[in-house]
């Protein structure tokens, strides 16, 4: 299997080199060849004519068929694009790629087909499929993919650009039904980890396509959403989460505090409380620090223990 790098810094990977030579040398050989047998031609049919020789005959004949073979080669001329290759094939037999790219003479008489090698850019459709915990959602993915072996982008598959789009959407299909949209829990992978999912898509296509030819250089996400028929219960979903988390984390903090207060009036011997004082300055605390509303104070002008 050759490789070659092409102007644009795109490695081509190709099962096999085709022959090729100068475009140009080829060229002017060829117009050279077909002069010099025009030429010859018409001074021999001349000399024919006046009753010369067969041996001039044989020439003529010999200078035609030459003649007849510069042209020929002439269809054997091709031009490559940079980031292209050149799939040649000669009367239904694959005789090699060139994805170098220039002016080139190669076999005559061939059948070529273009496989670009540029980077490409995919993007599935919005797939409605069911996650993990059967949640219906929508998803998108953006695939970047270039083909390295023009060998099997071209007979390995019919049309190797349906057969990435096709992969992609069975790849991200795949991918959606094995995680849940959110996880519940720190150590699950849910879709919405965006450099798992990524890494595991772009490696499941590259075993996808590894058969057609095709490197997949990145997989990643574009679109994520429950499906609108499930979307408002699960955003009240979502917010009742995020107000328990907020709530639990207020609770935490004021725990934290009202105990630092407590731990700092007895050290310093500020004020003496019983359990009962103890326990309602605890719950004044607590209401103050963790209720949701602006606390209006009452300032208590009597004796304590009253």
């Amino acid at each position: 299997m050759g490789e070659s790098a092409d102007d644009g810094g795109t490695v081509a990977v190709d099962f096999r080199k085709a022959w090729r030579t100068n475009g140009f040398v080829g060229l002017l050989g060829s117009l050279i060849v077909f002069i010099v047998c025009v030429v010859l031609v018409i001074g021999t049919v001349a000399m024919v004519a006046d009753g010369s020789s067969a041996a001039l005959i044989v020439v003529t004949v010999v200078a035609v068929i030459v003649g007849f073979s510069a042209l020929l080669a002439m269809t054997g001329l091709t031009v490559v694009s940079p980031n292209e290759a050149k799939v040649l094939q000669f009367f239904g037999r694959y005789i090699g790629s060139v994805s170098e790219s220039g002016f080139y003479l190669v076999t005559p008489l061939t059948d070529r087909r273009t496989i670009s090698l540029r980077i490409r850019n995919f993007e599935t459709q919005k797939l409605k499929v069911n996650d993990a915990d059967g949640n219906p959602v929508e998803i998108a993915a953006v695939v970047v993919y270039r083909v390295v072996d023009s060998f099997k982008a071209a007979f390995a598959v019919d049309d190797y650009e349906e057969y990435v789009a096709i992969q992609s959407e069975a790849a991200v299909r795949h991918l959606a039904t094995s995680y849940p949209y959110d996880s519940h829990q720190a150590d699950t992978v849910s879709l919405r980890d965006g450099a798992t999912v990524a890494e595991e898509m772009t490696v499941e296509l590259r075993e996808r396509t590894q058969m057609a030819g095709i490197e997949i250089i990145e997989a990643r996400i574009t679109h994520l959403a429950y499906a609108p028929e499930i979307a408002q219960a699960m955003l009240v979903r979502q917010q009742a989460a995020q107000v328990v988390a907020a709530r639990q984390q207020i609770v935490e903090g004021a725990v934290g505090m009202v105990g630092l207060a407590l731990d700092r009036l007895a050290e310093q011997g500020v004020v003496e409380l019983d359990e009962e004082r103890r326990a309602a300055m605890v719950s004044n605390l607590l209401v103050v620090l963790c209720g949701d509303r602006a606390t209006q104070p009452v300032v208590n002008t009597g004796t304590l223990y009253a």
